[in-house]
């Protein structure tokens, strides 16, 4: 799959190429082509040895073709457009807009400088305002996850489940252009953005002085003498190492039973998800992948010594996506976990993040659909609780860590597991 689709880009790289280099429009390419299996496009040179030429056979031609409009309007800003074009800005713009012709919101183009800051961000350091955003694609709305403590966005009284609403004084944020405004956020330390929320009806602008944020996937706590609490807030950075950290100190701590948080866990490194579900699990399959043209792929389980023998109580909720569920699908068929909370998102689907060119740039691209150990679709179905237990109305979620005394899910989570230790 990569393979495949490092050649589209590439060819496409070298259409540009060709254009900006002749100046040859796609009905002149055409009619260079109309006879023959190959020809020859020249790029300034003559046909013999010593000029500068390009064979191509009359398949990739025929692909070079489909291009033939884009090229025409290429030109034609080229030589007409009132002011001399960004022809960087141009290219760029066409390959944003053949991922956006896939039509899934899941894939994407990154320029160098998006490129680096996903890998920036995944390491969990970075210059902002300190809150986790979740979008829904469905509805475009874009709420806040989880403020990160001791960060700017705290300190000003940001709450986790308001909306973001508008980044300065016109961006109003919606799921297609959020990554606008997180950028907007980024920048300088010790310099201020106004950025304004959605509480209920209510509309909150804060001056949010940036800084850095330094990002912890994982908390823990012993609740009972024996049975502990874990949130695992996404998958990124190094998680599977603090997670597997915090379960060595909950065990130490003689913990008998776990409760996993992953209610607003928005995903990420599925090979991370793996890794944490096979902490559990003495062997077998964690998912397995389905792909176009329906070649199944099951993953290799992780080699560990041994597993952790505990009891498993999963909390989720409708911002529970992606990675998420598949570590929820893995340790309740092959782990014996309960869930509670609500309905998870239901994203089963799973994208590949590959290089392209050579200036640095990226794209992500879904490649296939997982499926549960049990083959159960998680794609726009999600997974329903075993125990099944709404907020009250009017309640975001806003809680202190491991509230045992507002947060009725986890209250039911700590019930369901003396349950089963008993």
């Amino acid at each position: 799959m990569k393979k495949k689709t490092l050649i589209l880009v590439s060819l496409l790289a070298a259409l540009f190429l060709l254009s900006s280099c002749t100046g040859i429009s796609g009905s002149k390419l055409e009619a260079m082509f109309k006879a023959g299996e190959s020809g020859v496009i020249s790029t300034g040179g003559t046909a013999d040895a010593g000029g500068d030429t390009v064979t191509i056979s009359r398949a990739e031609y025929e692909r070079y073709r489909q291009f033939s409009e884009m090229y025409e309007i290429f030109d034609a800003a080229q030589e007409g457009f009132y002011e001399e074009p960004d022809t960087q800005k141009m290219i760029e713009y066409a390959t944003r807009g053949l991922m956006a012709g896939l039509d899934d919101p899941y894939s994407y183009y990154y320029n160098p400088e998006e490129y680096t800051q996903l890998w920036e961000d995944d390491e969990g350091n970075y210059v902002g305002i300190g809150v986790l955003i979740s979008a829904n694609y469905e509805t475009q709305i874009c709420t806040i996850s989880r403020v990160f403590k001791n960060g700017p966005a705290e300190a000003v009284g940001v709450q986790r489940g308001d909306i973001l609403y508008k980044v300065g004084e016109d961006l109003y944020v919606t799921a297609e252009n959020l990554q606008e405004a997180v950028d907007i956020m980024r920048g300088v330390a010790d310099t201020d953005v106004d950025v304004t929320f959605l509480r209920g009806e209510e509309q909150i602008t804060y001056t949010i002085t940036r800084k850095e944020v330094i990002v912890n996937q994982v908390e823990s706590k012993m609740i009972e003498p024996d049975f502990g609490y874990l949130a695992l807030y996404q998958f990124a950075g190094k998680c599977e190492k603090e997670f597997e950290n915090h379960l060595n100190e909950l065990l130490a701590q003689g913990a008998k039973g776990i409760i996993i948080d992953l209610r607003d866990n928005p995903g990420g490194w599925v090979d991370q998800a793996a890794y944490i579900a096979d902490l559990f699990m003495d062997k077998g399959e964690v998912y397995y992948l389905k792909y176009r043209d329906g070649e199944q792929h099951v993953p290799e389980a992780q080699t560990k010594d041994g597993k952790a023998d505990v009891k498993l109580v999963i909390l989720i909720n409708e911002n529970t996506a992606s990675s998420s569920e598949i570590l929820t699908g893995a340790l309740r068929e092959c782990a014996g976990a309960v869930t509670v909370g609500v309905n998870s998102f239901g994203k089963g689907i799973i994208q590949g993040v590959f290089p392209v060119g050579t200036g640095g740039a990226g794209y992500q691209m879904t490649i296939a659909q997982y499926f549960t150990p049990n083959g159960t679709a998680v794609h726009k179905v999600g997974i329903a609780p075993d125990y099944e237990v709404k907020l009250p109305e009017g309640d975001n979620g806003m809680y202190d860590f491991a509230d045992t005394e507002k947060d009725v899910q986890l209250k039911k989570a700590i019930e369901v597991m003396k349950e089963a230790l008993e």
